[in-house]
C-alpha cells in the first residue's frame, strides 16, 4: 500500500468514527431530557424482542406502544439508517417514540451491518423483521393488514426494497419469502433515502461535494456491495431498489402510496427526485416534499423547524391513507403539538402531490382550507436554484393531479 493510499485510509477510518461517535453521542444526550421518556406519553417500549431465534443482537427489535388503547392500532415497521454500517435501534428511539405517540405500534429493528455483512444480510434481517411483524403483531396491539414501512437514509432503501418484494415477484429467497406473506404494506416512508448503493461517484457528477463527503458515500459501497458475493438469483439488484423501480414494470399487486422527503442541502437528495418519477412512471400515488437548506436526515434534530413540520406531514401522509388513529398518546408539547389534519409549516416548503391509478384508496387534499396554491405560485423563495430545479423534478404524468405548491402561513 502506497503512502497515499494509507493516508486516504486513516482519513476514511477518522471519518467514519466521527460520524458514529457523533450519533451514539445525540442519542444518548436525548435520553437525559425527561421527554425521552416513553412513560411520560403514555407510552411503554418493551426491549430486545427476538425477531429471529438466534440469539443474536443483530436480530433483536424494541416495540413501542400505547398504553391505554384498545386497537388493534396500525403498525410501523422501522428501520434504522447508518450507511448499512453502522447504528441501531439504541440510536433511533426518537423514531419509535415519535410513532407510537401518534397511535401506532411500532417495530424498530435491529438488523447485520457491513463490513462484516455484507448485502444481502440486511435485506434476509428486515425481511425476517417484516414476516415477525405481520405474524405477531396482533399480540403486541397491532393490526396487520395496516403496516407501514419506514426508515431514513439507509433504512429508506430497505423499506423501499421491502415494499417491491412486497408487490413483485422476484427470484431472491428473501424477497420470496415477503411475496409469500401475501401482505402489501398501507404505506411507505423513505426519508432522505439512499436508494442506489452502486455508482456512488454519480452524486459528484451533479455537484461537488467535500472529501469528507464523497468518502461516506463511497464507503457504503465498498463496505457494503463491493464485498457481496452477488452469485445468488437475482444479483445484487435489490441494493438498488430505486433502479429496480425505475425499470420495472406494471406491478403484481398494486404499490402502496409513498411519501418522501429530503433536505435541499442533503447530498443524496437526487435519489428522491428519481423515486419521484419512477413512481410517477407506475401510476404509484405519492407525495414528495423538500424543505429549504436542511442537510441529511434533518428530521432527526427536533429544535428545527422543519424537522417538526416533516414529522406532522409524514403523520397527516399516513392518516390520509389510512384513517385517522384509534387514540393519540398524550401530548405535551415535544414532537409536535397534535393538529388534526393540518400541516406544521414554518418555512415555505417546496411539494409535489402525484395521484395514481395503481391503488385503490383515493389521495385526499393535503392543503388545509386559504392554502391552495394559485397558478403559477411554484418557487420557493429560500430554495435556491442549484438546490432545486423545478424542471428536474418534472412535470405530474397525465392521468395525475397537479402539482401544488404550498406556501407558508406565518401565525
Amino acid at each position: 500500500m502506497t503512502a497515499r493510499e494509507l493516508v486516504d485510509q486513516a482519513r476514511r477510518q477518522a471519518g467514519s468514527v466521527f460520524i458514529t461517535r457523533g450519533f451514539e453521542m445525540l442519542a444518548g444526550l436525548g435520553l437525559l431530557d425527561p421527554r425521552s421518556d416513553p412513560a411520560r406519553h403514555g407510552l411503554e417500549r418493551i426491549r430486545d424482542i427476538p425477531y429471529l431465534p438466534d440469539g443474536r443482537n443483530e436480530h433483536l427489535l424494541d416495540v413501542y406502544r400505547p398504553k391505554e388503547a384498545e386497537g388493534p392500532l396500525p403498525v410501523v415497521l422501522y428501520l434504522h439508517g447508518g450507511s448499512f454500517r453502522i447504528l441501531s435501534k439504541e440510536t433511533h428511539w426518537l423514531m419509535g417514540l415519535a410513532f407510537a405517540r401518534h397511535g401506532f405500534v411500532v417495530f424498530n429493528a435491529n438488523y447485520r451491518l457491513a463490513p462484516s455483512h455484507p448485502f444481502p444480510a440486511a435485506l434476509e434481517d428486515v425481511a425476517a423483521a417484516y414476516r415477525y411483524a405481520i405474524e405477531q403483531s396482533r399480540s403486541w396491539g397491532g393490526d396487520p393488514r395496516r403496516i407501514v414501512l419506514a426508515g431514513e437514509s439507509a433504512g429508506a432503501n430497505l423499506a423501499l426494497a421491502l415494499a417491491i418484494a412486497a408487490c413483485y415477484r422476484r427470484p431472491e429467497p428473501w424477497a420470496q419469502s415477503v411475496f409469500e406473506l401475501g401482505v402489501v404494506p398501507e404505506a411507505v416512508n423513505p426519508a432522505c433515502g439512499f436508494l442506489q448503493v452502486s455508482d456512488p461517484e454519480r452524486f459528484g457528477r451533479r455537484h461537488k461535494f467535500s472529501i469528507f463527503v464523497q468518502d461516506r458515500m463511497d464507503e457504503v459501497y465498498e463496505d457494503y456491495l463491493a464485498k457481496a458475493t452477488g452469485g445468488g438469483p437475482g444479483g445484487l439488484e435489490m441494493a438498488d431498489p430505486l433502479v429496480v423501480l425505475e425499470k420495472a414494470g406494471p406491478p403484481d399487486r398494486p404499490f402502496p402510496p409513498v411519501f418522501s422527503f429530503a433536505g435541499t442541502r442533503d447530498p443524496i437528495l437526487d435519489d428522491t427526485r428519481r423515486l419521484g418519477a419512477a413512481l410517477d412512471r407506475l401510476g404509484v400515488v405519492h407525495l414528495e416534499r423538500y424543505y429549504p437548506g436542511e442537510i441529511h436526515a434533518f428530521h432527526a434534530f427536533l429544535f428545527l423547524p422543519n424537522a417538526m413540520a416533516a414529522w406532522q406531514e409524514t403523520f397527516d401522509f399516513l392518516y390520509s391513507v389510512m384513517g385517522p388513529p384509534v387514540m393519540m398518546a398524550r401530548q405535551d408539547g415535544w414532537l409536535g403539538a397534535w393538529k388534526p389534519w393540518g400541516l406544521l409549516q414554518q418555512r415555505p416548503i417546496h411539494s409535489i402531490l402525484r395521484g395514481g391509478t395503481t391503488h385503490p384508496p383515493p389521495m385526499p387534499e393535503f392543503l388545509p382550507a386559504g392554502m391552495e396554491a394559485e397558478p403559477g405560485e411554484l418557487e420557493s423563495e429560500e430554495a435556491e436554484p442549484d438546490e432545486l430545479d423545478e424542471a428536474e423534478l418534472g412535470t405530474p404524468p397525465p392521468h395525475g393531479l397537479s402539482a401544488l405548491e404550498e406556501k407558508a402561513t406565518h401565525p
